[in-house]
């Protein structure tokens, strides 16, 4: 088969990834030179711990199975598998931390609550104060800016895989085919449109009533810490954020600081390979987004990361801001939907794209009969 992919995210790369993988000719065209939207401006978590139970957990530990394996074909896409550490340090934080470990598919996830003495045992560098932690085994990581370019370098490598950048895609020429901006018509057996958070233009022509939503995002980025940070780390604000936690009996005896609750903020912290830490994170849904980033966030953020820490902050070396696609029915792990004769669109995994990508495309490739 002929595979026409367009959008050079995570999402569209792993789509790539798949069908090369399967003996196909790849075409992959993107906008911008390289990416540079939220999939480069991510986490590179590979998040399983905060994922609901079902469909959305199968996802996310087979895209963590799919990922190690890529890892360790890809080195430079900087797969470890770190595991994460949320300390909590009340009463109510606990209530959700045991009952996170009590679920049915614990196991899965690799739920184990610990003390403060097993969890430096797991990663030193927290020093602060708290009166336990939930470790998730089963989280990882990879490294975003790098992961896309290294994907590509090794389809490039197949033979099948041609990269076509700086082409927008404008309309569908026929069944299988598509138009770009320089007037080229790419024609195949199946069009996947992995646009991400481009949801207007093209993809509104396709599908007026798409139930995806655009989600901004504030994040930064330190100079090396000079130690390990063996795990990512997360506070206990992300129980109210991610499914597999109950957060009712926390959000009634622990309402959020009000900079936190009013950019609906959790602490996410993974090190980058060069040692530095990235951090974040906010959530802002309303259009029109802000063009501007605000430092009170920043500021929250760095206090709740020392008092982990028990030290100060490297210098922070990058801030900046993302925006991603998210299904508004948040029970779905992505939408995926026939929009044209032979021409599929597939975005909206929220927080979830790194996560599962290629999870997501393997379906995708099962689907279509690749």
């Amino acid at each position: 088969m002929r595979v026409i992919v367009v959008g050079a995210g995570v999402v569209g790369t792993m789509h790539a990834w798949h069908a090369v993988e399967r003996g196909h000719e790849v075409v992959q065209i993107e906008r911008e030179t390289e990416a540079r939207g939220a999939s480069l401006r991510n986490f590179g978590q590979i998040w399983v711990s905060g994922r609901a139970g079902g469909e959305e957990l199968e996802t996310a530990l087979r895209a963590r199975e799919l990922w190690e394996g890529i890892g360790g074909r890809v080195p430079a896409v900087g797969f470890r598998a770190n595991g994460s550490l949320t300390p909590v340090r009340t009463e109510a934080e606990l209530a959700v931390a045991e009952a996170a470990v009590a679920r049915d598919d614990a196991a899965a996830r690799g739920y184990k609550l610990l003390t403060p003495t097993e969890a430096r045992a797991v990663n030193p560098a927290l020093r602060g104060t708290f009166e336990a932690a939930l470790y998730c085994e089963r989280d990882a990581a990879v490294e975003p800016r790098t992961a896309q370019l290294a994907l590509k370098e090794a389809l490039l490598a197949s033979g099948r895989y041609t990269f076509l950048g700086g082409r927008e895609v404008r309309e569908v020429a026929g069944p299988g085919a598509v138009r770009d901006d320089h007037g080229d018509v790419h024609r195949g057996d199946a069009v996947v449109l992995c646009t991400g958070a481009a949801l207007s233009g093209l993809v509104r022509e396709l599908a007026p009533a798409l139930p995806v939503r655009r989600v901004r995002l504030q994040m930064m980025q330190t100079d090396p810490l000079g130690e390990p940070l063996t795990t990512s780390v997360a506070d206990a604000d992300s129980f109210r954020y991610y499914p597999a936690y109950d957060a009712t009996g926390l959000d009634a005896a622990q309402p959020q600081e009000p900079v936190a609750a009013e950019h609906r903020m959790q602490l996410l912290m993974v090190q980058r390979l060069d040692g530095g830490l990235t951090i974040g994170d906010t959530h802002e849904y309303e259009h029109p987004f802000a063009f501007d980033t605000v430092e009170e966030p920043y500021e929250h953020l760095v206090r709740v990361v020392e008092s982990f820490l028990g030290r100060r902050l490297p210098r922070i070396r990058r801030r900046w801001a993302g925006v991603y696609a998210q299904c508004t029915d948040t029970t779905r792990v992505v939408h995926r939907e026939q929009v044209r004769d032979g021409v599929w669109l597939v975005t909206g995994p929220g927080g979830r794209g790194m996560t599962c990508s290629p999870a997501i495309a393997e379906r995708t490739a099962n689907e279509l009969g690749w």
